[in-house]
């Protein structure tokens, strides 16, 4: 029966209520219990970004006049971004609802200033990991991608990519990791193509641009793959990931004004005076730009390389416990993603009994693997999940399955 709107209000106590209990069924990610979705840095994090997205939620980064202080915000956000991320002078970006218009906008972004060249270049080569944000950005542009399998190490293989990228090559595409397997993609080789072939990279750093950063600082050995890699032109990092920032946060970063130019759109054919939007939404929720704002300020350096001791020792951590069990770890992760395998049973029927424990993870299906993208709330849970683990992998080796509860979460 179709929901209709109640002929009187209800008090907020009421509603509160209503509302706690339709969350009842939904997965306690506040306990550890949610490894995909949330990132979660604590309660207190938590607050800041509530309480910040409280004070500036009827604002409307729309109207920069009305709202300079959104302006500013966001201003400053994206300058620690672009500090963070080794940024040449002259660099800039903004922020955005997610790691799919970021990359959206990097595709347009792309594919106008080809066209202003005279360019009729179409074509996306992406890595087989690659996020399928991308194909949705070619299906919105009328563009092309192809995607072309990963090395051995489950990283992008760049001489296949090369070969992959001829004259109708527009973009070459990179993570950072990437979120199937975690690993980080050969950037420098990658780059050497791009300006080899004069095509653009892009480096989808959506899951470790505001994690890999603190990771080095903290001695985590990972190679070069942000704007200090010459051929990098444009890089996503969202700061709802691993930023800790609300939901949505991101941030599209350029390697100058004269790209993100063909990223802005202006329209003055209306009888209310012109527009001009630097992302594809018009109305920008205030909440959004001061949460990331309060959270990057309120944590600092100190406070993100914490966090990112955390993540990082409770995926080592995890990836040890699993290999103790006979199960395979993909790659070499060295973020907070870890996915890992079994050689010698059903692993999706070990993710199911795991789910019956509360679990909510995710899978990967080439290999099949069961999928962990960590936060700083997992550090007090690991051992918890590595007993269930045991357990559910004695389960299925004694004839256990775990169909219905994969059924239930597809």
């Amino acid at each position: 029966m179709r929901a209709t709107l109640p002929r009187h209000g209800s008090a907020w106590p009421a509603l509160e209520a209503r509302m706690r209990e339709y969350a009842a069924g939904d997965v306690d990610w506040r306990s550890g219990r949610a490894a995909v979705y949330v990132f979660h840095a604590g309660e207190d994090v938590l607050r800041v970004a509530a309480d910040a997205y409280a004070l500036f939620q009827s604002e409307n980064a729309l109207g920069p006049l009305a709202f300079p202080s959104l302006r500013r915000m966001e201003q400053e956000v994206v300058e620690i971004g672009l500090s963070l991320l080794h940024a040449p002078d002259g660099a800039c970006g903004n922020m955005t609802s997610g790691g799919t218009e970021s990359i959206f906008l990097a595709v347009k972004a792309c594919r106008d200033g080809a066209r202003a060249r005279g360019s009729r270049a179409d074509l996306l080569v992406l890595p087989r990991s690659a996020h399928p944000a991308f194909d949705k950005a070619a299906s919105y542009l009328g563009l092309r991608c192809v995607r072309v399998p990963v090395a051995a190490d489950f990283c992008a293989d760049p001489e296949a990519m090369a070969r992959a990228s001829g004259d109708d090559a527009l973009m070459l595409v990179g993570s950072a990791p990437c979120f199937p397997y975690g690993v980080i993609d050969p950037i420098e080789e990658l780059a050497a193509i791009s300006r080899e072939r004069g095509v653009w990279l892009h480096v989808d750093a959506c899951v470790g641009g505001y994690l890999a950063p603190f990771a080095r600082m903290n001695g985590v050995a990972l190679p070069a793959f942000d704007f200090e890699v010459p051929g990098v032109r444009s890089i996503s990092a969202d700061l709802h990931k691993y930023g800790y920032a609300a939901k949505g946060a991101s941030t599209l970063f350029h390697r100058d004004e004269a790209q993100r130019a063909h990223q802005i759109f202006e329209f003055h054919d209306w009888p209310a005076g012109g527009m001009t939007t630097p992302t594809a939404a018009g109305t920008r929720p205030g909440g959004a730009i001061a949460a990331a704002w309060a959270v990057l300020h309120y944590l600092g350096e100190s406070g993100y390389r914490e966090k990112a001791r955390q993540v990082c020792d409770t995926r080592e951590r995890i990836a040890r416990g699993v290999a103790a069990q006979g199960l395979r770890v993909l790659g070499d992760p060295r973020l907070g993603i870890v996915a890992y395998t079994a050689d010698d049973l059903d692993v999706f029927a070990v993710w199911g009994r795991l789910a019956r424990r509360g679990w909510m993870t995710a899978l990967c299906t080439e290999p099949k693997a069961i999928h962990l993208m960590l936060s700083p709330a997992h550090a007090q849970v690991a051992d918890v999940y590595l007993a269930d683990l045991a357990q559910a992998l004695a389960e299925v080796r004694a004839g256990a399955s775990g169909a219905d509860v994969r059924a239930r979460y597809a």
